[in-house]
């Protein structure tokens, strides 16, 4: 199993970490051992002062596929959720000023949230899911897939041309606008479409 992510694809998002606006989607991966176990809370690593939450629209591919087209892409998966690609935000910022990979901010144990999936059926389009983060029942971050950069189809595509997709993979499509620091006692709660798709306890 493969976590794929895409930054920098929601204008605002962009705008509010002061980043430059990406010519292609921006990539990087997270190892299995990063996904948050079901029912576990998310403990703050002792290494960061700063974990922010990043609320995404997450889909699990069906089957392999590599230089899939992007008409076929919406082919290779059927199910889709939300999760929190949850960043050490202080860390990540200091290995950015020297240049180096970001993996020890993004990619550490327990930094992967994966909600309940659904199947893609339920919902009219892939182009117009609206998705949202509450923090102890407010709400924190409000996206819509409209406002990507780079659509869920064309990330299929793009990203396989780089990496085979296989069955069981998940890609994070990128966060809007909202992220912010994480605190103990939180609680933070993730819906697509309304529906609640995953509940986590901060610690």
């Amino acid at each position: 199993m493969k976590i794929i992510c895409i930054g920098r694809n929601y204008t605002n998002h962009i705008a509010e970490l002061k980043n430059e606006r990406p010519e292609e989607p921006v990539v990087f991966m997270k190892p299995d051992s990063a996904v948050l176990l079901k029912q576990h809370p998310f403990v703050i690593p002792e290494f960061s002062e700063e974990i922010h939450h990043e609320i995404e629209i997450i889909v699990k591919i069906n089957k392999v596929g590599k230089y899939i087209e992007p008409k076929f892409a919406h082919k290779y998966y059927d199910e889709i959720s939300v999760g929190i690609d949850f960043t050490a935000r202080d860390l990540q910022d200091k290995l950015k000023a020297k240049g180096l990979p970001w993996e020890k901010a993004k990619a550490f144990d327990g930094s992967a949230v994966i909600g309940d999936f659904l199947p893609k059926s339920d919902f009219v389009s892939m182009e117009n899911l609206t998705f949202e983060l509450t923090n102890n029942s407010k709400t924190v971050q409000k996206g819509n897939t409209s406002l990507m950069l780079w659509k869920i189809d064309e990330l299929v595509s793009y990203v396989s041309q780089f990496f085979t997709l296989k069955i069981g993979d998940i890609i994070f499509t990128g966060t809007p606008e909202g992220v912010a620091a994480v605190k103990p006692n939180d609680v933070l709660e993730g819906f697509l479409e309304d529906k609640k798709l995953f509940r986590i306890q901060v610690k």
